[in-house]
């Protein structure tokens, strides 16, 4: 494993990256824009050297002293799946959730592609070179993004239909691929250093061939462009997760971006249910991300509880125990995923599907409901909190130590939490983490529609009812319901303007 100063070095490297409503980042590493979120992730590679954390993040000893992280070590078994479960839960917890992508994602991105390849039976050098990839990351820590290559709607609304695709393969040689084009939407990009792309489209048109392949962040004619940073205050103890979290999703531009062949695959149109897809992996890990956002949630509530002087109060303990249901629902899902894993065409160990989206929905069922009670357990002081700053003049620290303080704690304890709150649940940062996963993940409509098709008992149940009746009925067959497609996507249409 690499330091996080090796990690940041790493990032001075040339690359393209526009923040909208900043302009041109020269150094993601010290712009305004992008520093705290490379500290972020310097720490998550800096964890694995301390010895607090090391039990969480390392595997066993292998008896010559060595050991690996977690993170970068695929899962072959039931067993491995609950250790490396345990370290996602711990450091996307630490994070609050807001933390999405890290290297071990990416690590996940890389054994979720090996797998679709061995799954499709492609070529043998495909898979050598997936392998060999995956391996590279395993052994050096580099952070691997994913883009599922969505065109753009200036794209989507082209008059020729032959021009709405978002990726163009302008030529391919032995050597590799030239592509062109510009795709939405994905996360952490300006931090990471390899984008796997899959493309919608087949490449070129009537090819038959969707590919996927690997480019460096920082490769030629390649420019990232990030939305626009999440509203924060400049004083941390007013944003204490904004002002550290900030994945800055992004669109990719491409121009005549040369691809080696050894980072050029044949993949598959996505599909959101298809079982053992690339994302099979990623569902898991997102899922305990949304996991620690709801843990957080219930964390504070507790603790407003205490120091609010609510804890005996009927209808907040109502609340307690609402908020406590929902996350030791998400939590027992995932221990069942892990407990009950599927065996991949790679040999490796996959959580079980089914369980993976049960937690998924009920995540996205109560996640609105769950910040709502947040919102409202402290009451209104959870709005006129005050700031840090405030307490130094003197007069003004005595007026809020009456207003705030009392009940054996302080104004200024009270007023962390509650700006802490604020963060969590009415801020910019909780708004976008809102609108990105209602895109990125589909939404409940989607993770439905994924267990409807997994679910493998409609057949067995239906026909169980025989054995209630006295009347024989011929065979049910409720196949049909697995093979539903995915939640629609709307279409933008050409047009003129009236």
């Amino acid at each position: 494993m690499r330091t996080g100063a090796d990690y940041k070095e790493s990032l001075r490297d040339g690359r393209d990256v526009w923040v909208v409503g900043e302009g041109a980042v020269p150094d993601v590493t010290t712009h305004p824009s992008t520093a705290a979120m490379v500290d972020e992730y310097v720490a998550w590679y800096d964890r694995h050297f301390d010895p607090d954390w090391q039990d969480i993040l390392l595997t066993s000893s292998d008896g010559n002293g060595h050991r690996h992280p977690l993170a970068l070590t695929p899962p072959k078994t039931s067993a491995d799946l609950r250790r490396l479960g345990k370290e996602i839960s711990a450091v996307h917890f630490i994070t609050g959730g807001n933390m999405t992508h890290t290297p071990g994602y990416g690590a996940l991105i890389a054994l979720g592609m090996l797998n679709s390849l061995k799954r499709l039976g492609n070529p043998s050098e495909e898979i050598e070179a997936a392998e060999a990839y995956l391996e590279s990351l395993s052994e050096s820590g580099r952070f691997l993004t994913f883009a599922g290559g969505g065109p753009l709607i200036g794209t989507r609304l082209r008059e020729a239909e032959n021009e709405r695709a978002a990726l163009r393969l302008v030529s391919e040689t032995a050597d590799g691929i030239v592509v062109s084009g510009k795709i939405q939407m994905h996360t952490s990009t300006p931090f990471a250093e390899d984008l796997l792309i899959t493309s919608r489209d087949e490449m070129p048109p009537g090819s038959g061939r969707h590919l996927w392949f690997i480019v460096p962040v920082n490769s030629p004619g390649l420019r990232v462009v990030s939305r626009r940073t999440t509203a924060k205050h400049p004083n941390r103890f007013l944003s204490p997760l904004s002002s550290r979290f900030d994945e800055l999703d992004s669109m990719v531009w491409m121009e005549n971006v040369f691809v080696p062949r050894s980072r050029v695959f044949t993949g598959e149109a996505l599909n959101r249910n298809r079982r053992h897809s690339l994302v099979c992996w990623l569902l898991w890990h997102h899922s305990y991300g949304w996991l620690a956002k709801a843990e957080l949630t219930l964390a504070l509530a507790l603790a407003l509880a205490e120091i609010m002087g609510l804890k005996d109060n009927p209808q907040t303990i109502e609340q307690l125990v609402e908020l406590t249901v929902n996350v030791q629902t998400t939590r027992t899902c995932l221990t069942a995923a892990e407990l009950d894993p599927e065996t991949t065409a790679s040999g490796h160990a996959l959580p079980n599907q089914l369980h993976v989206a049960a937690s998924g929905i009920n995540t996205l069922k109560v996640r609105q409901r769950m910040g709502e009670i947040l919102r409202g357990l402290p009451g209104s002081s959870l709005v006129n909190a005050p700031a840090d700053t405030d307490f130094a003049d003197p007069k003004m620290a005595a007026e809020l130590e009456d207003a705030f303080g009392g009940g054996g704690y302080t104004a200024l304890q009270r007023a962390a939490l509650l700006q802490l709150a604020w963060d969590q649940v009415s801020s910019g940062l909780d708004g976008r983490e809102a609108v990105f996963e209602l895109h990125a993940s589909g939404g409940l409509e989607s993770w439905r529609r994924q267990l409807a098709a997994w679910f493998d008992g409609y057949n067995e149940l239906a026909n169980g009812v025989q054995g209630f009746v006295q009347v024989d009925i011929p065979p049910l067959d409720l196949s049909s319901l697995r093979e539903a497609p995915p939640a629609p996507s709307r279409m933008p249409q050409p047009g003129t303007r009236l």
